[in-house]
């Protein structure tokens, strides 16, 4: 019954040709952001930053509308082809916005390409790829492209707008896009069998549960309000390191690179002591708590060059352990058979805060300055911080899953009853339509060889 402890061959291939596809989605969103809004602002229009502000957001609306859809519409027409075509449509909105000779043409560009949300279908299509064991691996491995793809597109950015300019990226992002069908086509794997995975998508079922669960709520208000400002605060950091430092555009990666080594390395020992110590939840209090002094910070030293650089240190230290926390909560504390609709809500979450941040944060800046927009972002780091205290800590648990043979809806229901009270093990739930068994246990004290015992003999 134990599966072997590497992927197969094709389980690997499956796993990173497909995160190079999700991938793709975050350069689509991160690729521009540090030199944007000095660009926007040249275009027709673009003298108001409520303009620079929504062509920003408009990627985020798009995506929080289609993203779920995109997923249930996978099961129905198949997983590849949903691929390609979001892919053909983040293609199409590329072209759009590179051809575009005012804001108004690239925030229509940039909606395009965030119809193209094809998150949804490539988790999916991984979930058929991969065995239940290694499941976990291939959706940490698709993850970790997003922290990866975000710091590398803060330098290489910059970099690329001196060689073939901001028309020249959303070109080129169209060109990849184009190429990552053809991975699809030719490199990623045919699933055998193409099925409902209740761990890695949504369903319409679920949501009524999800979106009652108040400890849901609050990390879903979370990844909210660290996305808006995120979006906020690059509508005004482009030009306040320009006239602050002199930095033109093409060289912000100069700030950004060593301030982006310094917090990846700051934010391992967090990790490890908050997952290792089951002492999360302090670690993302404490982030929490860093973000609102980070945003505090930028408000009162936004015309300075230094005090900008040190508020981006703040930010990117907070910023890199909540990304990374946020996922490993919501994967404790979302009940084990409906872990993929509240996935989905999350994400749904942060796209609309992209586009909230942009469109919200353009406003204050155009209006009432850039101070403004930090204090915006400060009220909602607060309101977070709030909402955090009064969360439970997080159980000390992992997810497990098994897979099981055929199963009346009884049988399974009486599994379920004898994993609940194995040692260990805090939740199970056993979906026989499905053919697997969910645990949450802690891993340091589980019985696994019983639960493997009952798994096998189907009792």
């Amino acid at each position: 019954m134990l599966q072997p402890d590497r992927m197969s061959p094709r389980e690997l291939q499956a796993s990173i040709s497909l995160a190079s596809i999700y991938a793709l989605r975050m350069l689509g969103m991160f690729l521009i952001l540090p030199i944007f809004a000095i660009y926007a602002e040249t275009l027709p229009g673009g003298a108001s930053h409520l303009m620079i502000g929504l062509a920003l957001g408009a990627y985020g609306l798009t995506q929080a509308m289609f993203q779920l859809p995109f997923g249930m519409a996978s099961d129905r027409f198949g997983r590849k082809r949903v691929i390609y075509f979001g892919l053909l449509l983040f293609a199409i909105g590329s072209v759009v916005a590179a051809m575009a000779h005012d804001i108004t043409w690239i925030m229509i560009g940039r909606a395009i390409q965030g119809a193209g949300a094809v998150s949804a279908a490539v988790t999916a299509l991984v979930a058929d790829l991969t065995s239940e064991e290694h499941r976990t691996k291939a959706m940490a491995m698709i993850g970790g492209t997003i922290g990866v793809t975000f710091a590398f597109s803060l330098v290489a950015g910059p970099a690329l707008n001196q060689w073939i300019g901001v028309p020249g990226i959303f070109a080129m992002t169209g060109v990849l896009a184009m190429a990552a069908m053809l991975v699809v086509k030719f490199v990623v794997p045919d699933p055998r069998v193409s099925r409902f995975h209740s761990d890695a998508e949504a369903t319409p079922a679920k949501l009524h549960e999800v979106l009652r669960n108040p400890e849901l709520l609050r990390l879903n208000f979370g990844i909210f309000a660290l996305h808006a400002a995120q979006m906020a605060m690059f509508i005004v950091v482009p030009f306040a390191l320009k006239s602050s430092g002199g930095l033109d555009e093409n060289h912000h990666w100069q700030v950004y690179l060593p301030i982006m080594l310094i917090s990846f390395v700051l934010m391992v020992p967090a990790i490890i002591y908050g997952e290792k110590k089951a002492q999360l939840k302090r670690v993302f209090v404490c982030a929490i708590a860093l973000m609102l002094a980070a945003q505090l910070l930028f408000a009162v030293s936004i015309q300075s060059f230094w005090g900008i650089v040190t508020s981006l240190l703040v930010y990117f230290i907070a910023f890199n352990v909540l990304e990374a926390t946020l996922p490993s909560l919501i994967s404790k504390i979302a009940p084990a058979a409906a872990k993929g609709t509240a996935m989905g809500v999350y994400n749904t979450a942060q796209s609309l805060g992209v586009f909230v941040g942009g469109a919200f944060g353009g406003w204050l800046s155009h209006t009432q300055g850039y101070a403004a927009v930090f204090l915006f972002c400060s009220v909602l780091m607060a309101v977070w911080l709030l909402a955090a205290i009064g969360m439970q800590a997080p159980l000390a648990v992992r997810s497990r899953m098994f897979h099981l043979g055929a199963m009346t809806a009884e049988q399974g229901l009486v599994l379920t009853s004898r994993l609940t009270v194995l040692r260990g093990v805090r939740e199970a739930v056993v979906l026989s339509d499905e053919g697997v068994a969910l645990l949450k246990v802690d891993l340091r004290d589980w019985d696994e060889a019983s639960a493997l015992n009952l798994i096998e003999r189907g009792e």
